[in-house]
């Protein structure tokens, strides 16, 4: 039996990507089928649904980056590219039969908490409220496009478009094209176009630590041993696991980042092979603060007479060119924003209003910055969760693993409030300020307190974004929640 059509469940999930998909599976393991997954788009997939940009490839493992109950023996490299991830994504969709509670092209437009009732409404662009007990925020925080306001860039006359928007028909072969941004993106997108291309123009504000890339294949032998003993699969993964759970130590203690930071140096100058371009190419902030990226043909490809780094600012932009800080104009025929998503919640969300008890609005609560219960529960909004919320997300490991471990801990809500006949429950101001308080204390004295500017933090320098312990703490932490955090309410 698919959701009501009356409107009414007893759980709404907003978005249909990793985290969506992980929330209706746990909820259909537990016999829970009064649920409804809204997705603003026409196709499940979030994250590698959207980001389709030539040689997009996920930065993790391919056999971490996957749910752990839902093991895929037949990845066939180490690193997934997004195509094989959205197929791994349609896949299990169909295995579980997913699509039935999904309502495509249903944008929420806010969300609203009636304490009387203990019930969510929430507003959808089809003028179409959507009325449910719980309320699963699983948008995540990669999803809307960061376009930066450079003067003149509305009047370009060629083509202009962000990497996660990809227009595939438009033909780059033998054009002037400019890249803004030297991310994630970037370094994988620029080394795939400057074959094709007649200049690559590569505008850098901050240059970024890149380590190498493990290309390899899994063989077909590989693939058989996974299938047939699944024990061997869950084995390499957890190798994997604590592989990438190691990286995590310098991060803390920045001495021990500067050794990792020299291996990067040793790589950056080999490949490269010119002193003056590895001075351009290197960070002054300690690898680590801001989000270290893997590419064996980043370097290689500023080896190429057709590509140029462009290090000053960009004063303007022109009909039909960029002028830097230093006058220099470069005539270019397509302009690619590599400039990342907009990912401080209170900006994202701007137009997103969300009210949950009386006196409290989301824009208003996070005022000064974006806090929540272990990434999870807000103070003052009952029944509400979200998916990698603030200071869940990380630098080091697999976001898939926080997830998994953020849907069990919504399932023991769920729980608690069942075996105790309340209808709502609210985690406890002084228990988020605590919580936020330890959070930002252990901030300090890591690599992302070191001067550094990310996109981890919010305008005043404050870390909202990253988990800063290790992973293995966080399922610890996450395992049961602890009734004393919270308040249950009968309104009954």
């Amino acid at each position: 039996m698919g959701p009501d059509q009356n409107n009414t469940f007893d759980v709404a999930i907003v978005g249909a990507g990793f985290g969506g998909l992980c929330m209706a599976i746990k909820l259909l393991e537990a016999g829970v089928r009064d649920f409804v997954i809204l997705e603003k788009d026409r196709e499940v997939g979030g994250t590698w649904r959207d980001n389709t940009y030539p040689g997009c490839a996920c930065d993790v493992q391919s056999h971490l980056y996957s749910y752990s109950f839902e093991g895929k023996p037949d990845w066939s490299r180490r690193y997934p590219g997004w195509e094989e991830i959205q197929q791994y994504i349609l896949g299990v969709t169909a295995k579980y039969d997913l699509r039935r509670f999904i309502r495509f092209g249903e944008e929420v437009r806010g969300a609203a908490f009636d304490a009387d009732r203990a019930l969510w409404t929430l507003t959808t662009a089809t003028g179409q409220p959507v009325v449910a007990r719980h309320f699963v925020l699983a948008t995540g925080p990669l999803h809307v496009p960061n376009v930066p306001r450079i003067p003149g860039l509305e009047s370009f006359r060629g083509k202009v478009f962000h990497s996660a928007r990809w227009d595939h028909s438009f033909d780059l072969r033998g054009k002037r094209v400019a890249s803004i941004g030297t991310g994630g993106s970037a370094i994988q997108y620029c080394p795939e176009i400057a074959p094709e291309v007649e200049r690559l123009y590569v505008f850098q504000r901050t240059p970024a630590w890149v380590i190498p890339r493990d290309m390899r294949r899994y063989s077909e032998a590989a693939k058989r041993r996974y299938a047939r003993f699944p024990w061997l699969r869950r084995l390499h993964r957890a190798r994997l696991y604590w592989s990438n759970e190691a990286r995590v130590w310098p991060i803390f203690h920045p001495r021990l980042a500067r050794v990792f930071q020299w291996l990067a140096q040793r790589f950056m100058r080999w490949q490269l092979k010119d002193p003056a371009l590895a001075r351009r190419l290197t960070p002054d902030y300690t690898i680590g603060c801001k989000r270290i990226l893997i590419s064996n043909a980043w370097y290689p490809m500023f080896r190429r007479a057709n590509v140029e780094l462009v290090t000053d600012g960009i004063r303007e932009i022109r009909g039909s060119s960029i002028v830097t800080d230093d006058g220099v104009e470069c005539d270019v025929d397509c302009i690619i924003l590599g400039t990342g998503f907009v990912v401080d919640p209170r900006i994202y969300m701007r137009d997103f209003p969300v009210s949950g008890l009386p006196g409290h609005a989301l824009g208003d609560d996070w005022k000064s910055g974006a806090e929540a219960y272990y990434g999870v529960t807000v103070s003052g909004y009952p029944n509400m969760y979200q998916l990698l919320g603030p200071n869940s997300a990380l630098g080091h490991n697999s976001v898939v693993f926080m997830i998994e471990c953020q849907v069990r801990y919504v399932m023991d809500c769920l729980r608690e409030l069942r075996e105790r006949g309340a209808q709502y429950l609210d985690v406890r101001p002084e228990a988020q300020a605590e919580f936020n308080a330890r959070v930002q204390q252990r901030l300090a004295g890591t690599v992302w307190s070191s001067g550094c500017r990310s996109w981890y933090q919010q305008a005043d320098g404050r870390n909202i974004t990253i988990w800063p312990w290790s992973t293995w703490k966080y399922w610890l932490d996450t395992r049961r929640v602890d009734p004393l955090h919270y308040r249950f309410v009968r309104t009954t």
